[in-house]
């Protein structure tokens, strides 16, 4: 192990380097949207998994932990972002816990000191913070900061991260805009990933609607600076059939608000198996097998580019420090002597390959059977289909000229009959979450042309927009 000494003067060393020593790297285009949360654990098993970013906590109160002249680095290692980079993978900052020199609030959770300070006082502790890190990690790749983390949950409620109230986020918002613009012109900002259901839960706007109104209503300049944000974030689990519901309603405000071109990101997705036999956790809701993580990252990741979806992660790579009993969410398993692969990994390695490219989306749909199909640049075709309900249904291809083949949720590719009949399992339903994951999926690659679809003998019509969902938003 390093010594303590060696560690500090390592930091103080990389402190020393000055930002404009390297030429700022370019910022990453997204032509691969699938990403993974926290990749760096295992930089090849990442590498495999073949994401186009990450995303990795850029904690604040270890960069500067008792006075706003500290910088210190070893938060994020180097040898992470240069991995990422090998690889062609964006590294995306997520920017939390701020330091208790820096509030006058709870350590961690409070809002930074001097919000209502010019950008160039010193007081404006945030201001400085945000300008010297997208300086700083400018030349080393980073361009892309998100601001905070589910400032939607309440501090009664497990996940609380933030004990400030919505004008406090947008003051922190708009500073983090300005400030880092000001450390690097290419900065990109994104707004905290939020949970969406707290707030419908709770009865009362979703977070982005009072954001937005808060603006609004405080300051005129928000619109010019397309209120002060680059990129919506989202996290969205267990359901497959919420993604639409989220994603449209989302959109909806965007739009509302003239936000048309701002896109939107899925930052988390996943289900946590608890019935994974090497990892078996009691909870009350929600009873997830490893073979319905498989099926929920193809369902939701699909409706998710139907959805019009920027880019998306799941959340995540590896639950680091996981004790017995706790759920997890990750691609490996949490044991610290063996990390293996879940089936899920494969699963995500498979749609990483092919399901990228995508221009076009459409879907067709019935009581039991949900279909996307996917038109990728060089016109060949995705069509993912599975059951909404606990029954077994089944399709047919109309129109398939050519070969086709299925995909297993492992990747494998078969060769198959364009005029077969194919299967779709029923779902595994209960009294508490209905069919929160529908059936095990079929995948089918197609050539180009005009493919429809059959169930039960009748022709379903392919439609266009937002796909439908059955799930319903009571508040």
């Amino acid at each position: 192990m390093m010594p303590r000494f060696a560690l500090t003067l390592l930091a103080l060393m990389l402190a020393l380097v000055p930002a404009h020593a390297q030429p700022p790297a370019p910022i990453h285009t997204g032509d691969n949207p699938f990403g993974v949360v926290e990749g760096m654990w295992f930089p090849g098993l990442t590498c495999d998994l073949g994401v186009g970013w990450e995303r990795i906590i850029f904690d604040w109160g270890q960069h500067q932990p008792e006075k706003a002249d500290d910088w210190y680095t070893l938060n994020v290692d180097d040898r992470w972002l240069r991995a990422a980079s090998d690889c062609g993978r964006e590294v995306v900052a997520v920017i939390k816990n701020v330091p208790a020199w820096a509030t006058d609030g709870t350590p961690g959770v409070g809002v930074p000191r001097g919000l209502d300070l010019p950008l160039d006082d010193p007081g404006n502790v945030w201001a400085g913070f945000m300008r010297r890190a997208a300086e700083y990690y400018a030349p080393r790749g980073v361009h892309r900061f998100i601001i905070l983390n589910e400032p939607d949950i309440d501090s009664e409620t497990y996940g609380f991260e933030f004990e400030g109230d919505v004008a406090d986020y947008a003051a922190m918002l708009r500073v983090a805009y300005l400030a880092a613009r000001e450390g690097n012109p290419t900065a990109r900002v994104h707004l905290a990933g939020t949970t969406f259901w707290h707030d419908i839960q709770s009865g009362r706007p979703i977070y982005l609607s009072r954001l937005l109104d808060h603006y609004l209503s405080t300051d005129p300049a928000a619109a010019e600076h397309d209120f002060y944000f680059d990129a919506l974030s989202l996290h969205i689990y267990f359901r497959s059939e919420s993604f639409p519901v989220i994603i449209g309603r989302m959109r909806g405000l965007l739009d509302q608000y003239g936000l048309t071109d701002t896109p939107i990101w899925i930052n988390e997705t996943n289900t946590s198996p608890n019935l994974d036999p090497a990892w078996l956790v009691t909870r009350p809701q929600f009873q997830v097998t490893l073979e319905q993580q498989q099926a929920f990252l193809v369902q939701g990741i699909t409706l998710a580019i139907a959805s019009g979806v920027e880019r998306i992660a799941v959340y995540k790579l590896w639950d680091q420090d996981a004790i017995p009993g706790i759920e997890t969410f990750g691609l490996l398993t949490p044991q610290t002597d063996d990390r293996q692969p879940r089936p899920a990994f494969y699963t995500y390695r498979a749609i990483v390959r092919h399901f990228q490219g995508v221009t076009e989306t459409v879907w067709a749909v019935t009581p039991q059977v949900y279909m996307v199909r996917l038109t990728h640049a060089d016109g060949h075709q995705t069509v993912v289909a599975w059951a909404r309900t606990a029954q077994a249904s089944n399709f047919s291809l109309t129109g398939a000229a050519g070969k086709v083949y299925r995909m297993g949720l492992d990747g494998t590719l078969t060769l198959s009959d364009a005029g077969a009949v194919f299967d779709l399992p029923g779902a595994t339903c209960d009294d508490q979450d209905g069919c929160a994951v529908g059936g095990a999926p079929v995948v089918l690659m197609l050539p180009p042309g005009d493919a429809g679809v059959s169930v039960g003998g009748a022709a379903l019509p392919w439609q266009t927009g937002l796909p439908a969902s059955s799930v319903v938003i009571e508040a």
